[in-house]
């Protein structure tokens, strides 16, 4: 399998009042292989959000190298909140991204439908954020970042504001999406069991400075049922990843 991602010795230090320097990252080493699902857990304040943000060029490592495979400017970014344009449609937030790279081809907008298909958005496509739930609108953050088909997607905390029954949902319809697409994704969670769901490799880092303290290997079948979470496997990769927390 080839090589997406190659991280390198990155360090990321930030200036913090009265000149005191707060060390965020600390020798992050890592390759990131092609359609690979890979999550990210850690202690609050670990440089989880950080590392994705530099992988995203929305901030800077103080040292070190990442190396793509292909364009850095390829990639897909699902935050948090959905941060979706109160005043456009289903449809229009998710072509927004198309329209900003002039990539409104018929090939790109054929692409964009069938991605709406595929999130199961078909039929919301003129519906307004305020008349979706908290779980309809992080698939539409979803296939706005698919939309103009990135060779990777960073996902930061993306169900993090979900209650736990549509946190379920949405992880199996990223499953789908994902087994469909077979992009390559890095997700941050806290949730210990929401990574090993989803996961090929969970990514442990310590607390700051954030450094990875561990890699673990999620050996479990595909495609994966939320029945798989009865395993005693499953409840094993849990308790070993918890005991490497602490």
């Amino acid at each position: 399998m080839s090589t997406a991602i190659r991280i390198e010795e990155v360090n990321k230090i930030y200036k913090a009042s009265r000149g005191r320097e707060v060390q965020a990252l600390t020798n992050i080493n890592l390759n990131v292989d092609e359609s690979e699902f890979i999550s990210i857990i850690g202690p609050s304040g670990c440089g989880k959000s950080t590392l994705l943000r530099i992988l995203a060029n929305l901030d800077t490592p103080s040292s070190g190298h990442i190396h793509w495979e292909s364009s850095a400017d390829h990639i897909g970014f699902v935050f948090q909140d959905a941060t979706l344009l109160p005043w456009k449609t289903v449809y229009e937030n998710a072509k927004f991204p198309l329209e900003v790279k002039k990539m409104t081809s018929k090939e790109h907008l054929d692409n964009l439908d069938k991605l709406l298909e595929l999130a199961g958005l078909k039929g919301f496509e003129k519906a307004y954020p305020r008349e979706l739930s908290g779980g309809m609108r992080q698939r539409v953050s979803i296939v706005r970042a698919l939309s103009y088909n990135p060779d990777v997607l960073l996902m930061d905390e993306p169900f993090g504001a979900l209650d736990a029954l549509t946190r379920d949902k949405m992880g199996i319809e990223l499953l789908r999406i994902w087994t469909e697409t077979k992009k390559t994704i890095l997700f941050v969670t806290h949730s210990i069991a929401e990574a090993v769901f989803l996961s090929d490799r969970v990514i442990v880092m310590s607390p700051r400075p954030g450094k990875i303290d561990e890699i673990i290997d999620i050996d479990l079948p595909r495609p994966r049922s939320v029945e798989v979470k009865e395993t005693i496997e499953f409840v094993n990769y849990v308790k070993k990843l918890r005991e490497v927390l602490g």
